[in-house]
C-alpha cells in the first residue's frame, strides 16, 4: 500500500477535488439531493412500467445520492462551513 500512499497522481487528484470543494462546499450536497430526486422521478416511472432495470437505477441513484450528501456535509463541516 506504499505506492498507493506515495502515488504522484492520487496526490494531484487529491489536492484538485479539496481545492474545489473548499471553494464551492455545497456543492457535494445539492449534487446527493439532485440524485434523490432523480431516484424518486425513477421510482415513480416504475411504478407504472414495472421494469427491473428502473427499479435497479432508482435504488442506485437513491444510495448514491445519500452517501453524496452525507460525505458532502462531513467535508463541509471539516472545512469549517
Amino acid at each position: 500500500m506504499k505506492w498507493l500512499d506515495q502515488s504522484p497522481v492520487l496526490a494531484r487528484l487529491l489536492e484538485s477535488v479539496s481545492n474545489a470543494v473548499t471553494r464551492q462546499r455545497g456543492l457535494p450536497v445539492l449534487i446527493g439531493i439532485l440524485c434523490v430526486l432523480i431516484s424518486f422521478g425513477v421510482q415513480t416511472v416504475n411504478v407504472f412500467a414495472d421494469n427491473v432495470a428502473l427499479e435497479l437505477i432508482g435504488v442506485v441513484m437513491l444510495h448514491i445520492g445519500i452517501l453524496m450528501a452525507l460525505i458532502g456535509l462531513l467535508i463541509a463541516e471539516a472545512l469549517g462551513g
